[in-house]
């Protein structure tokens, strides 16, 4: 059975936030997060941007690969003088290019032959249905406007358009506008308003005759086949409407021929599905039309390349990143670890002086917290009390036993001494005193030697079946002539089930004990009783006498060694006061405790509960 304190506080369960290896796996764990934190930002902070710019560098020049080559396609019938052009963006890219067929037969590659191709490819080359020119770093599905094939206009018609194309702009000019030209990729010059300002707000309408609009003869021609090509489709679509079809074309946007061609020919062929399907039959006969000027379609595959990757060195400012970020971890944690230390060696400090201080002190330690420490600041200051308490009754002790011990000796010396002096004569009454004083010192000294063997744990028990109404007999029997002649009543009764595993003679010293101590302090006419009952695993003794009582403030002290309720009392009325410390250590030895009880004026009740046994097979 665990020992619990007076105050409760020994065993008391700590809450776990209080305890204090939570604690500091608290702070290790916080320390460890606040590094790795910092360590992550640092990483985090002084490699993303490295890592983007390096990143963006590598996907603009891919695109730039990819856009290009797509130009080259657009230009040109086929790749049979694409390595130069291919080895020249190896050279300034660092990348590894290779173009080969759908079904990898290779067109160029900048490695050197045999070298293995990358396991997939990284974009395909075909102007017909991918624009890398209208927006950089895109690949938007459309014709890309290089592929400008039979629409390229001749140096003739180029300089008529350029005439018109002036005239337009010096009109715009005199109405306070800013036009400027741009040239398509076919030749044809645009003239544009940048700032989206409309002709007609400024009175310039008159600028726009429509004559730079019209197709050359080239284009009309090119034109003219287009019609043809995209008929067929039309005719399946329901959108034949017989005659020449008529298409025309935005020349102001930047991309006039990626599929920008309209049938206009009613205007409701400018809406809905109608205008759709119109719009893909055109693209589709586009395509067909400038198949035989471009280039055949191409795998991409872009690799590392055969130079040596650039190493990742941190910035200057960077490295007072990391430095700084270190550093202010650094002091956190040694702040936080002298706060902690400070925190938790100081009640230490504290145990450490009060222990080494004289033992005459006492000296307590203040408690300041609520965790192990705290638990162990409580117990040492119980220790110190219970230090005191055995230091005053160790004196007491000395005080009481060299008292027990004169008073005998005092009368034994001086009856001796008037004796030899030859004052009193060797009567036998005079011899019978001295011998009483002596049977007194003989008991002292035997109780002294009693509780010494208990507190050594060498009291010896002999042990058996002891059935308490036996038990009872013996002391009743023992005592019954100092009942009579002290004119007070004593009474026994035991229940039959009340056996004891307990050695008769120590038992028997007990009960004496108990009763004697019961007989000094019941008046005449009184009555002392046994009582023994089975209670449990219990067998439970009681002597219940009616004497004055016991107050509640000595009941504690009841069984401490030479304690008496009235300090006054002789040795001859009040006893030796060691006879109930004996009673608790024979019981203790029992495996069994010993209770005080009773209210003043209402007698006392002394209870020894010891464990039950079964009773001999004879016996039951």
């Amino acid at each position: 059975m665990r020992r619990r304190a007076p105050d409760g506080r020994r065993g008391r369960r700590i809450p776990l936030r209080k305890r204090l290896l939570v604690r500091l796996l608290f702070v290790s764990a916080l320390i460890a997060v606040c590094s790795v934190a910092a360590t992550a930002w640092l990483a985090v902070t002084t490699t993303t941007s490295a890592l983007k710019e390096e990143q963006g560098q590598d996907l603009a020049a891919d695109n730039s690969i990819l856009a290009q080559l797509s130009g080259y396609a657009a230009t040109h019938a086929d790749w049979a003088g694409v390595r130069h052009t291919v080895r020249d963006l190896a050279a300034r890219t660092g990348r590894r290019i290779a173009l080969t067929t759908a079904d990898r037969t290779l067109v160029a590659d900048s490695a050197p032959r045999g070298t293995p191709l990358p396991p997939r490819p990284a974009a395909t080359v075909d102007p017909l249905r991918t624009d890398t020119y209208t927006e950089s770093g895109a690949q938007l599905s459309g014709i890309d406007p290089r592929v400008v094939g039979p629409y390229r206009l001749p140096a003739k018609e180029r300089r008529k358009l350029e005439a018109l194309a002036a005239r337009r702009e010096r009109c715009f000019a005199r109405h306070g506008l800013q036009p400027t030209v741009e040239r398509m990729t076919n030749g044809r010059p645009v003239v544009i308003l940048g700032d989206g300002t409309h002709p007609a707000d400024y009175g310039a309408t008159e600028c726009e005759d429509g004559e730079l609009n019209i197709p050359t003869p080239t284009e009309e021609k090119a034109l003219g086949t287009l019609s043809e090509l995209a008929r067929p489709c039309l005719r399946q679509a329901g959108l034949d409407f017989g005659g020449r079809l008529f298409l025309t074309f935005d020349p102001g946007g930047k991309d006039p021929y990626g599929g920008g061609y309209l049938l206009a020919k009613y205007a409701a062929l400018k809406k809905g599905e109608v205008a759709r399907t119109a719009q893909h039959c055109i693209l589709a006969a586009r395509r067909t039309q400038l198949e035989p000027y471009v280039a055949s379609v191409t795998e991409l595959f872009l690799g590392i390349g055969d130079q040596t990757p650039s190493r990742f060195d941190m910035s200057p400012a960077n490295k007072a990143k990391v430095v700084g970020a270190a550093g202010l971890v650094l002091a956190v944690t040694v702040a936080v670890t002298a706060v902690v230390a400070v925190r938790l060696v100081r009640p230490l400090r504290a145990l450490t002086e009060a222990a080494g201080a004289p033992p005459e002190l006492h000296v307590r330690v203040p408690v300041t917290t609520r965790d192990e420490t705290g638990i162990l600041a409580e117990a040492f200051n119980d220790l110190t009390e219970r230090r005191a308490r055995l230091e005053a009754q160790r004196k007491a002790m000395v005080s009481d036993i060299a008292h027990e011990l004169r008073s005998p000796l005092t009368n034994i010396r001086g009856w001796l001494e008037v004796v030899r002096d030859g004052v009193v004569e060797p009567e036998p009454a005079l011899l019978d005193s001295l011998h009483e004083e002596a049977l007194v010192l003989q008991r002292i000294i035997d109780d002294l030697q009693d509780l010494a063997a208990a507190d050594a744990g060498t009291l010896r028990l002999h042990r058996e079946p002891l059935r308490a109404g036996d038990l009872f007999d013996q002391v009743a029997a023992v005592h019954r002539v100092a009942f009579d002649a002290a004119g007070v009543t004593l009474r026994t009764e035991a229940d039959p089930a009340a056996w004891l595993d307990a050695d008769p003679v120590r038992m028997r010293q007990a009960l004496g004990n108990l009763v004697s101590n019961a007989l000094r302090h019941t008046p005449a006419d009184g009555t002392v009783a046994l009582a023994a009952r089975r209670d449990g695993d219990e067998v439970v003794l009681t002597v219940t006498d009616t004497g004055p009582g016991i107050a509640a403030e000595d009941l504690p002290h009841v069984f401490e060694r030479f304690w008496r309720a009235e300090k006054s009392r002789s040795r001859r009325t009040g006893g030796s006061g060691l006879g109930l410390p004996i009673v608790r250590h024979l019981v203790a030895a029992h495996g069994g405790t010993a209770e005080a009880g009773g209210e003043p004026g209402e007698g006392a009740v002394l209870t020894l509960r010891l464990p039950a046994t079964r009773p001999p097979r004879e016996e039951s």
